[in-house]
């Protein structure tokens, strides 16, 4: 892939960037700008070079048209704080707005525009009506820098198509996700771990399957592991359980026999007689009480997990261990964090749920070897997939 450098010289020229300022919301306060702040490396670097830099970003979920709960302005002020210089927000995307603002830019100013799911042409199936918004997006700019990386994995017009259509580079964000995960993907030094975790073995089927070929072993935590359980004959109560899915992991056991790959599931788990009660009790993974959810793992499997993680040499994690927001199951997500900080592997953070939780349990963050900003994207390059949004880079 193109870097910055590769571009030229940007002084006085337009860049478009696309940026991942998905950041979690509480009303219009941010409560987490990891990802704002992943992104200033590379437009500090357009900035100083004296480009003029327009950037692109979704938050949440709009439906193809403004939702003000989805306005950028908290973002766009929090990206000034950062950067420590103002940050234009324009009311529209490629609107009169966008126009105006980006024309009104000067050499190392920055510009946002408003949140580009407010058009539902980024989201497009449709590749014409993509390419309709892509043309405008373009029209904006002189070049393009691709540094969303949790939005790599989606054919999107400010992702894929624009990049067909402007002289175009990867940022840095998303050139060290990439070198990062390919690590762990094509040559991992071993032993290879990978942790598991989260809600559903559903939305992990296809990574799970592609590390049965790859990893050493796969701890199974979070939700998931329920469903793993009930694969192994154990009754667990009333747990999040995917019951169309037990054939399937079960499957997935007698491959790992085979292979040589071991899958450590839990010996030990919290639970409660509903989700949120403080009123628990821990208990071995096959006398979970009837009426009761786990919803962490215990301390008996939290040192199994971490004893796994500190005799790796790479180690990939994606997936809380339990109810992580609430203090009474966040031991086991914790007893996962510490050991990635405390192994002399190199360890990988696979975004989303994973990234929140190393920070609300307080972690520094330089403790670990890779922080991804991409739930979803990390996930499918450990699943092998590629990527329309580093494809359409690699030219």
């Amino acid at each position: 892939m193109k870097t910055i450098e590769d571009l030229g010289d940007l002084r006085g020229k337009r860049v478009l960037v696309r940026s991942d300022f998905n950041v979690p919301l509480d009303g219009t306060t941010i409560t987490d700008d990891g990802r704002i702040r992943a992104a200033l490396p590379t437009l500090e670097a357009l900035l100083d070079q004296g480009a003029r830099v327009v950037v692109t970003a979704h938050l949440g979920r709009p439906k193809g048209a403004p939702e003000a709960k989805y306005s950028l302005a908290p973002v766009a002020a929090r990206l000034g704080e950062l950067l420590g210089r103002e940050v234009a927000l324009a009311d529209d995307l490629v609107g009169d707005s966008a126009k105006a603002t980006v024309a009104a830019l000067q050499d190392g100013q920055v510009a946002l525009l408003e949140n580009v799911r407010f058009d539902a042409r980024e989201t497009s199936k449709d590749d014409a009506e993509r390419g309709a918004l892509a043309d405008e997006l373009a029209a904006l700019a002189d070049a393009f820098v691709s540094d969303g990386f949790g939005v790599v994995h989606r054919k999107q017009a400010s992702v894929y198509d624009v990049a067909q259509r402007l002289p175009h580079a990867a940022g840095t964000l998303v050139l060290a996700e990439v070198e990062a995960l390919r690590k762990a993907v094509e040559d991992p030094e071993r032993p290879y771990v990978v942790v598991l975790g989260g809600a559903k073995v559903s939305d992990k089927l296809g990574v799970i399957g592609n590390l049965l070929t790859k990893a050493d072993k796969l701890l199974i935590g979070g939700g998931m592991m329920f469903t793993f359980l009930k694969a192994q004959g154990h009754e667990v109560g009333s747990s999040l359980l995917e019951e169309d899915q037990v054939e399937t992991v079960k499957g997935y056991l007698a491959q790992a026999q085979e292979s040589g790959v071991e899958i450590v599931l839990p010996v030990d788990t919290l639970v409660a007689p509903e989700f949120g009660s403080d009123d628990f009790e821990v208990v071995a993974v096959d006398a979970i009480p009837a009426g009761t959810m786990g919803l962490d793992i215990g301390p008996r499997s939290a040192a199994l997990f971490a004893e796994a993680i500190l005799g790796a040499r790479t180690i990939a994690w994606n997936g809380p261990m339990g109810v992580f927001e609430r203090p009474a199951y966040a031991e086991g997500t914790k007893a996962v964090a510490q050991a990635l900080v405390d192994t002399e592997g190199f360890s990988i953070v696979g975004g989303g749920d994973s990234a929140a939780a190393v920070r609300l349990l307080g972690f520094d963050e330089a403790g670990f070897g890779h922080i991804s900003t991409g739930g979803g994207a990390s996930l499918e390059l450990l699943e092998g997939k590629t990527l329309p949004g580093i494809a359409v880079l690699e030219d």
